[in-house]
């Protein structure tokens, strides 16, 4: 049963997916359409389950499930991984990218792991710069916790590294 994403309660489980490439506006709008056709009809053993999708920065897809109203399975969590799978492969694109992503002014920039020292040395990725944490497990921490500072992630070894080496 598809709802509002917006109507999640902030203990809904979700998922964050990347794609390797930014999308079209109309590349957004037609995955936001066929998930939500397919979150319509996502059930686990033979109960609805209420879940919302939205596509976000032309680069982003989230899927929520209330767990509080039917609990999913491995089924329907892998059914939903097969949909990103399937639109991947018709559409080109691949929606489990692991490079990090960030804004740069407006736009959302990412890095592969092997960039991610040289872009602190060049001041592309600074303590302050807004990374995104899609390994959030809830609603409520995707709310409060999704857009975070470069410090405050896991990143911020690299930081660290570089006033050693700049200091030391």
């Amino acid at each position: 049963m598809l709802i509002n994403f917006d109507q999640q309660p902030d203990h809904a489980r979700v998922w964050v997916y990347q794609t390797n490439r930014p999308l079209t506006g109309a590349e957004a709008v037609f995955i936001q359409k066929n998930l939500e056709a397919q979150t319509t009809n996502w059930g686990a053993h033979g109960q609805p389950l209420v879940g919302s999708v939205r596509v976000l920065h032309n680069r982003f897809v989230v899927v929520a499930v209330d767990e509080t109203q039917s609990l999913p399975s491995g089924c329907s969590i892998d059914a939903s991984t097969r949909w990103l799978k399937d639109l991947g492969a018709e559409m080109n694109l691949d929606f489990f990218d692991r490079s990090v992503a960030y804004l740069d002014g407006n736009d959302v920039k990412t890095l592969n792991l092997n960039e991610l020292k040289i872009a602190v040395v060049e001041g592309r990725l600074t303590p302050e710069t807004s990374v995104f944490n899609n390994l959030v497990p809830t609603i409520g921490t995707f709310r409060q916790g999704w857009r975070i500072k470069a410090a405050d992630s896991w990143l911020k070894k690299y930081f660290k590294a570089q006033n050693v080496s700049v200091n030391g």
